[in-house]
């Protein structure tokens, strides 16, 4: 099967989940025998054209200057030199048999393809405008978002959520029946430990900690629905049991200098580091590090950094939400605490630290989760699935008519 994946994100451009979910995705599902061409915008660098070790076929497209658009014509824009490649790529390597968007960053030319070559369409929605917004939707550019959202979603053959809990979201905020969607989630690598020896280790970790300080760790975008104000709020508490406790947080994003401001209100600056961005490899070795990795998110569609922490071995604390309560299972393989509760998730961490026997075993727990249950190659099959479902079912339908 030759399938088009439409797709905002694609290394070197990763900004969030959706940008990881598709490039662990594409070389499994080039091993399960499914021929893959990309198509996404040239962002960061990258050849303009490429074919993988693992056999990805790779285009990517320069999109047109910002600065003449706002944020949902810049996109609209560029999908519409995403679908010109497309279409250039048919001519010249012939047609595809199914059309996967991801998200609406990528809805324009998905649908417009569909109705132009006539082929099915699948759409994988990772998050929702309306989800990030706590449900409600007023104007501009969120109102805008969610149309298309929902317009990518009446358009699809049929669409992939990652969670339970966003399919019900798609049904909810769109309307999409619940037979039109199928729940595949992402998975995660179980690597081997980057440390060599414990001395390695130890003198990885004593650039974030002494060895007699606690080390906590946050990994991942710094927006408002991460919940890292919460997290912030709860280092008080946490501090009068371990006074000696450190806060790592890496990543980037707009919420940076509000989180900074916070951080020195409370009084907890010279505990809190605030990484910046960090590689795979070092988050990797913060993970085999930490004594918790926490994810305090007020939204959350699946939270694969939980699952990444998890796959390192590290006691992971999450707020019940969204995905991460299908991910984290409480007292069996990590801690979830009540969301938007500083108190509730100071008593997961503060819980975790007390007692790293009864967190041991959560960790064993994880670790055969995470390589049972949300592998790659799983992970793969189940899309495989998707599109030999939707292929099957639009050719019987076709000749029906």
């Amino acid at each position: 099967m030759r399938v088009l994946t439409l797709s905002w994100e694609y290394p070197p451009h990763v900004v969030g989940g959706m940008g990881k979910h598709i490039m662990d995705l594409a070389p499994a599902l080039a091993q399960q025998g499914i021929e893959m061409h990309i198509v996404t915008p040239l962002m960061r660098g990258g050849a303009k054209r490429e074919t993988t070790a693992d056999g990805i076929h790779i285009y990517r497209v320069e999109p047109p200057h910002m600065d003449a658009y706002g944020f949902v014509s810049y996109v609209q824009h560029t999908n519409g030199l995403m679908e010109y490649a497309a279409r250039s790529l048919r001519e010249e390597i012939g047609p595809f048999d199914l059309i996967h968007s991801h998200d609406w960053l990528a809805a324009h030319s998905g649908v417009s393809l569909k109705h132009a070559w006539r082929r099915p369409l699948v759409a994988t929605i990772h998050a929702t405008e309306r989800g990030r917004q706590g449900g409600y939707i007023g104007s501009g550019h969120a109102e805008q978002v969610n149309h298309i959202e929902w317009w990518l979603t009446y358009e699809a053959w049929r669409a992939i959520a990652c969670s339970h809990f966003m399919a019900r979201q798609v049904n909810s905020y769109f309307g999409t029946p619940y037979d039109k969607i199928d729940v595949v989630a992402n998975g995660v690598y179980v690597h081997p430990n980057p440390f060599a020896s414990a001395e390695e280790r130890l003198a990885f970790r004593r650039r974030y900690a002494q060895d007699d300080e606690p080390l906590v760790f946050y990994v991942g975008r710094l927006v408002y629905e991460k919940g890292l104000h919460v997290l912030l709020d709860s280092w008080p508490r946490v501090r009068e049991s371990f006074p000696r406790a450190r806060l790592v947080i890496a990543g980037t994003g707009a919420y940076l200098d509000t989180l900074k401001h916070r951080a020195w209100a409370l009084g907890i600056v010279s505990s809190v580091n605030f990484a910046g961005f960090i590689s795979d490899d070092e988050r990797d070795k913060l993970y085999h590090c930490a004594d918790v990795a926490a994810f305090p998110s007020l939204y959350e569609p699946f939270g694969i950094v939980a699952l990444e922490a998890m796959a390192a071995c590290c006691p992971v604390v999450v707020a019940e939400t969204g995905g991460l309560a299908e991910v984290v299972k409480l007292h069996e393989t990590g801690l979830t605490v009540h969301p938007n509760d500083p108190a509730s998730l100071a008593w997961g961490i503060l819980h975790t630290l007390r007692h790293p026997e009864w967190s041991r075993t959560r960790v064993a727990n994880a670790l055969a989760v995470a390589r049972d249950m949300f592998n790659w190659r799983q992970i793969a099959l189940e899309t495989a699935a998707v599109y030999q479902r939707t292929y099957g079912d639009w050719l019987r339908d076709s000749w029906g008519k």
